[in-house]
């Protein structure tokens, strides 16, 4: 069930608001992370972006692109970004 299923009254979505604010105020709440298996690769191995293309064979203005979510790596792209968050250590010995 989706959000736009639920119908509330006004008085029942104050209450559901004055809820969550409380449970924040009690620092009750979950943080939520956004993972980007470029920018994690990339900040393991401790490179710049120029020097992380270069490792990866692709352009600056592509990794730019995964890392911004403007663009989903795919294939071999996809398969050594993971190799590289798993093994950064393997992307700066292929910089030598």
């Amino acid at each position: 069930m989706n959000a736009a299923e639920y119908e509330f009254t006004e008085d029942e979505l104050g209450e559901l608001l004055l809820a969550s604010v409380r449970q924040i105020k009690m620092g009750k709440y979950a943080e939520r992370q956004i993972t980007n298996e470029a920018i994690e690769a990339r900040q393991k191995t401790g490179l710049s972006q120029s020097a992380f293309a270069k490792v990866m064979g692709i352009s600056v203005r592509t990794l730019q692109g995964w890392e911004q979510g403007r663009r989903k790596p795919t294939g071999a792209a996809a398969t050594l970004l993971k190799i590289a968050a798993r093994h950064p250590e393997t992307v700066l010995e292929l910089r030598s």
